[in-house]
């Protein structure tokens, strides 16, 4: 049914809560603000941080900014490896591969940071193009990010499907033209999911053999 895939990263790919909350809490702290339980700042697994950021101090842009550089302090270092692969995408992308199919990867992580986690665990030789974020901001979301994606690699989005665990993977999908796969084993909920148009949910990685 599908000759291309696009996959998003965080909650997708990896599961990156350790990493990301702690480089939230550590621009938090940096602004001297108090932080929630950690498990309340899942929110900021998967929308552009700028947002998450100005959403958090009541659209304050310059204490976002100023947020997001302390953010990168700490992940350049020390969060951006404080991640680990889901069980079962290894051999579900090997899988795909061997059965043809064109892999990319469509993140609103900045693209050097994506490229440097697939390359360190091990995934960059499933995908044909990593495609992220800009730090200019002139691409931050994921709808910007999955239309760059399709404009530099020319894949059919007739023939695609993207695949992601948050609204943002969805309505990023259908404002391009493409069908959407749901993940409940990330950090969206199957609620959201469905709310905002998933066209397919799956459960495990192995499950989108089903579909694809």
């Amino acid at each position: 049914m599908f000759d291309c895939i696009l996959f998003d990263l965080d909650g997708t790919l990896t599961d990156s809560f350790e990493g990301i909350t702690n480089s939230v809490i550590y621009a938090l702290n940096r602004l001297g603000e108090t932080h929630p339980d950690r498990n309340l700042l899942k929110s900021f697994i998967g929308p552009p941080l700028s947002e998450s950021f100005t959403q958090r101090f009541n659209g304050d842009t310059e204490k976002a900014a100023a947020a997001l550089e302390y953010y990168r302090e700490y992940y350049t270092s020390k969060g951006i490896f404080e991640n680990s692969v889901y069980d079962g995408i290894p051999q579900t992308l090997a899988t795909l591969k061997a059965m043809g199919k064109r892999l990319f990867v469509a993140t609103s992580k900045p693209e050097p940071f994506a490229r440097k986690i697939t390359d360190h665990f091990g995934l960059a030789r499933y995908f044909e193009y990593v495609a992220g974020a800009s730090f200019d901001k002139s691409r931050e979301n994921k709808e910007q990010v999955i239309a760059y994606a399709l404009a530099t690699t020319g894949i059919d989005k007739q023939r695609s499907v993207m695949v992601g665990d948050r609204q943002h993977d969805i309505t990023g999908a259908k404002n391009n033209g493409l069908k959407s796969i749901g993940v409940l084993y990330g950090y969206g909920s199957e609620s959201e999911l469905k709310k905002f148009g998933a066209d397919y949910i799956i459960a495990a990685p192995n499950d989108i053999l089903k579909i694809i």
